[in-house]
């Protein structure tokens, strides 16, 4: 079974297609950045580095007769323009109609499969049913579904919209396969370094937050504290992680044994665990912004890897 991913980013689609048994023959992105992690984790795959939307049907076919067949297309284009995360920022017509670059490959390439993710708005676009129906119209059988990541075996609460298409029969419904894990189990307390809660130089903000935690959680556990979103900012270790974003504002917060407290951000190693990411991946040679750019807007490969492993089990 062999397989491209569109909009690879990082590769996670490609890791857990891998891990599902797939040869993952292409990437495309049009970050550099992007283009040398996905390198350097899957060497035997070609990367296209380029703009998918300027790609001609003629192009695509070119692309196709240099690849060869494939039976699985993977693609997640990117959701900020779907995403309420852009805040009062206007969507850009262009970043919205970027799903239309996947049904140009797909009518170029006409795989088996193909699997989209993106965030969960993306069934509020305008362009959403026409997307869908036109792959129909290529001869899918289409299933729209929203999954959890925590389902999978990722320590974190993160909901996708998964658009997974099959042009021989109906697409599987995909359950959820384990139980779910806490971000005790990804974090190291005592690995890195600690700075007190009071300091000049910590924002008003910050202490607030954690004194509201501290307030409601009791002065004697420690505890997530979350930079971002609405609701209660923290959360107890013994739940799974918020939904990581590219912004990866977590802080870990505990009792400093002399009655007061002191924190530190997760780092990176253990929000590429909380993503569902091996140890073993490669993200070295990044700044920390464009690390976690990469990590925030990945697929989590545990899930992509279900995914995969269902539709292998069906055909």
């Amino acid at each position: 079974m062999r397989a491209i991913d569109l909009f690879c980013g990082a590769g996670g689609s490609s890791l857990g297609a891998a891990a599902a048994g797939v040869e993952i023959v292409a990437g495309f992105d049009i970050w550099p950045v992007a283009a040398r992690v996905y390198a350097a984790n899957f060497p035997r795959a070609r990367f296209h580095l380029c703009d998918l939307a300027t790609l001609t049907e003629s192009d695509i076919r070119v692309i196709r007769g240099d690849l060869g067949l494939v039976d699985l297309l993977l693609a997640s284009p990117p959701c900020t323009d779907h995403s309420p995360a852009r805040g009062a920022k206007p969507p850009s017509s262009a970043g919205l109609d970027l799903p239309w670059c996947i049904w140009a490959f797909a009518r170029v390439f006409l795989p088996r499969w193909i699997v989209v993710e993106n965030v969960v708005q993306m069934r509020r676009w305008h362009g959403f049913r026409a997307f869908l129906h036109a792959l129909m119209h290529l001869g899918y059988c289409v299933r729209a579904q929203i999954l959890d990541a925590v389902d999978f075996g990722v320590p974190q609460r993160r909901r996708r919209l998964y658009i997974v298409c099959d042009r021989e029969a109906e697409p599987p419904e995909i359950a959820p396969r384990t139980p779910h894990t806490p971000v005790r189990d990804v974090i190291d307390l005592d690995g890195y370094a600690y700075t007190p809660l009071y300091t000049p130089r910590r924002a008003r903000a910050t202490i607030e937050r954690v004194e509201r935690a501290v307030h409601a959680l009791g002065r004697d556990v420690a505890f997530i504290s979350v930079y971002y979103g609405s609701g209660p900012q923290w959360q107890t270790l013994d739940a799974p992680l918020r939904t990581v974003t590219t912004s990866g504002h977590f802080a870990l917060v505990r009792p400093d044994r002399r009655g007061g407290h002191e924190m530190r951000m997760l780092q990176v190693d253990e929000l590429r665990c909380a993503m569902g990411f091996p140890a073993s991946f490669v993200l070295d040679g990044c700044t920390h912004t464009d690390t976690m750019r990469l990590l925030g807007n990945a697929v989590c490969p545990p899930v992509m890897q279900a995914i995969v492993e269902e539709l292998m089990r069906c055909a």
